[in-house]
């Protein structure tokens, strides 16, 4: 029998399949509580379930549990790069960011993945499956249970299109934000996209208040073809489209992530293109200069041409921000540990 990713169960859910094992329903809440709240793996550190309910719950759930594999720490900023081994021995990465305003978790929603972005090393080795819910949540409670610190934002931007494991990230975004556990505000969720349309307009019917973040690297569709192939399914008037849907369906403001590319994206006339696109949306656009990915043969643009370039788009009313460079003498960037290791 398969058992069953208890992690991603709400606690209705849960309190359902213990109630079929013959338990009482407080059993459920207690259960509920140690893995949400107090981030516990293992049974046998629950410590007001009995011996013989623990027994039940060990046979038919998975409770699981992450092994770090490796750990970077930066010099520079303290940001953490981890990488978990999954218990089918597949690899994911998460990074811990603390920044002024709190500390920040990026996560994986795929092993590997199949999108094909040439500044992604997550892409390297294609897509190797989704990943559950439960293995989502671990990531983010296991970087917890390590830094002994309080988990503030949670991205999910690491290795995987996010709106490619659609239902699993949907569960993921609930489970974080339930008020009878980890309780972090969807306000304080982020969810970045390459521009999945049928996903992005599906998730403006879900009545959540997460921040959506559109990955958007180019200002028009030639470019945008170049760099994300995903980008020759939809077009960028599409996408837009998507995205201003979004906005109105959820009065929540979109983010435009631009990874400057030297000598790709980030010249004056890309920037004059950028924003006669974005004009008129209340737009952020989150400039990134981009991690090395040797195997691409790609590198950033310095910090000079990225401030140049967030100069000509204020200039054009667009508001920008230069992200903060982290885990930057690390594996930082998306996939380049996993793929290292690999």
């Amino acid at each position: 029998m398969e058992k069953i990713d208890v992690l991603s169960l709400d606690l209705g859910e849960l309190k359902t399949k213990t109630q079929s094992l013959g338990m009482k329903p407080f059993r459920a809440v207690q259960l509920f509580e140690w893995l949400h709240k107090k981030h516990v793996t293992s049974l046998e550190h629950m410590t007001n379930l009995s011996a013989a309910d623990k027994e039940k719950l060990k046979e038919v759930f998975d409770f699981c549990e992450l092994k770090t594999e490796e750990l970077q720490i930066s010099k520079t900023d303290g940001t953490r790069k981890y990488l978990f081994a999954l218990e089918d021995g597949s690899m994911i990465e998460s990074v811990w960011m603390s920044y002024h305003h709190g500390n920040s978790v990026c996560v994986s929603s795929q092993v590997g993945c199949r999108m094909g972005c040439t500044f992604c090393a997550s892409t390297l080795k294609g897509l190797q499956r989704n990943l559950t819910a439960g293995e989502m949540l671990s990531q983010v409670y296991a970087i917890a249970n390590d830094t002994k610190e309080r988990v503030s934002n949670v991205v999910i931007m690491g290795c995987g299109e996010p709106l490619d494991n659609y239902d699993n990230v949907i569960r993921f975004i609930k489970r974080l934000s339930d008020p009878n556990g980890n309780a972090l505000s969807q306000r304080n969720i982020t969810l970045s996209t390459c521009g999945l349309v049928p996903g992005m307009l599906k998730l403006a019917e879900e009545d959540l208040q997460i921040t959506l973040a559109l990955s958007l690297h180019a200002p028009n569709d030639d470019m945008r073809q170049k760099i994300m192939p995903v980008a020759k399914s939809f077009s960028l008037d599409s996408v837009i489209g998507a995205c201003r849907n979004y906005f109105e369906k959820t009065g929540r403001r979109v983010t435009f992530e631009y990874s400057l590319i030297k000598g790709v994206n980030d010249t004056p006339a890309c920037a004059d293109e950028l924003s006669k696109l974005l004009y008129g949306m209340g737009a952020h656009v989150n400039l990134i200069p981009v991690n090395p990915v040797t195997e691409r043969g790609l590198t950033g643009t310095d910090k000079s041409g990225a401030l140049r370039f967030k100069n000509l788009l204020e200039k054009k009313h667009i508001n920008a921000t230069i992200r903060r460079e982290m885990g930057r003498d690390i594996d930082g960037a998306c996939g380049q540990l996993r793929s290292r290791h690999i």
